[in-house]
């Protein structure tokens, strides 16, 4: 008898601290509501981890207790707490009954044994009525439609019309700009070689051909000679180019450079005679002219070196006239655009707010 009385309480030791290890708490967020208002309950749950936890189960718009509604509630929520457990689970009630309601204690299931948590009250009010004067008490009123005020709309209608004139005035602008066609200039860059190296450049290709021919020999003196006579109107500024050989070695001579002018005088002659008379020059004097040539060239050049020239084309009065249209256009074209999308914008949420 004494090891049966010592086991039983042991037992109920253990079952008493067991059960003191899980708390089932409920709580409401208000005791006092409207009527069809809605209150949210809440139960907490704290067991030993692992445990398992079964909360009630109520239908949509079941009943918890009569005249209090279930409308919804929320997964159960998990979460450790000194080293606990704790299981919430949230409950919306409402009630369209005027009364104190006692709501009793949750039965929550731990590890298959049932605990209940703690009761609630809620206190479910209505609005005050005035009995004594009936006729105060209205019905509900329907949707009503409200009155459209011209004085609201002008504003924007008047601002559509404005609109609609820029749309069109966008439009006319856009034609007007097809219209006018762009005018393209080009900067030209023209590399400015000097007169000595553009007629040496020449001799040498002159140099790199064979003539021998009589129609060849004339050929070559005249390409030589018309290359002096380019480089002498460059470099002497008198047009050389129509003139005899006579008159470019006496206008050599009057601009006071008398420089290589014997050989530049033979060249010449040698020149006229292969051109007019048909003379047939030998291949050392064809090479000694060439060679004059080069001096007379090398003795009077100038020290200068290539340069580049920017060459901007000039527009006539009416290109500039329709550049300068062309780039109004494109200015009123943007101003307009602007504005437009600004009003369009204002229009919009002005609208929006009258039909809130």
């Amino acid at each position: 008898m004494k090891h049966i009385l010592i086991s039983a309480i042991l037992s109920l030791a253990v079952g008493v601290g067991h059960a003191q290890s899980v708390s089932v708490v409920s709580k409401i967020d208000t005791m006092t509501i409207l009527i069809g208002q809605q209150t949210r309950m809440t139960v907490d749950v704290t067991a030993r981890k692992g445990a398992k936890v079964v909360f009630p189960h109520f239908k949509r718009t079941q009943y918890i207790v009569p005249g209090v509604e279930v409308l919804d509630d929320t997964k159960a929520d998990t979460s450790d707490v000194d080293g606990m457990m704790r299981v919430s689970k949230t409950f919306t009630l409402t009630s369209f009954d005027e009364h104190l309601y006692a709501i009793p204690g949750l039965k929550v299931k731990v590890d298959g044994k049932s605990y209940a948590s703690n009761q609630l009250a809620l206190k479910v009010i209505t609005c005050d009525v005035d009995t004594l004067h009936p006729e105060h008490f209205y019905p509900p009123k329907d949707v009503q439609d409200n009155p459209f005020l011209w004085a609201e709309w002008s504003p924007l209608f008047w601002m559509g019309i404005v609109l609609m004139l820029l749309v069109l005035g966008f439009g006319y602008l856009v034609l007007r700009l097809k219209q006018n066609k762009p005018i393209v200039t080009r900067i030209r860059v023209v590399k400015k070689i000097p007169a000595h190296q553009r007629a040496l450049s020449e001799i040498d290709r002159l140099k790199a051909e064979h003539f021998e021919t009589a129609d060849e020999q004339k050929q070559y003196y005249t390409l030589l000679t018309d290359t002096l006579r380019k480089y002498i109107r460059e470099r002497f500024g008198f047009n050389a180019m129509e003139m005899t050989s006579s008159e470019i070695l006496e206008q050599l001579q009057s601009v006071g450079d008398d420089t290589k002018i014997d050989e530049l005088r033979e060249l010449f002659n040698t020149a006229d005679l292969v051109k007019f008379a048909k003379y047939s020059s030998l291949l050392n004097e064809k090479d000694m002219n060439l060679v004059n040539a080069i001096n007379f060239i090398d003795q009077t050049k100038r020290d200068e070196a290539p340069t580049e020239e920017k060459i901007v084309p000039k527009l006539t009065e009416d290109e500039a006239k329709t550049r300068q249209n062309r780039i109004t256009i494109k200015t009123l074209l943007w101003t307009v655009a602007v504005v437009a999308v600004g009003m369009l914008g204002y229009i919009v949420y002005h609208v929006y707010l009258l039909l809130e």
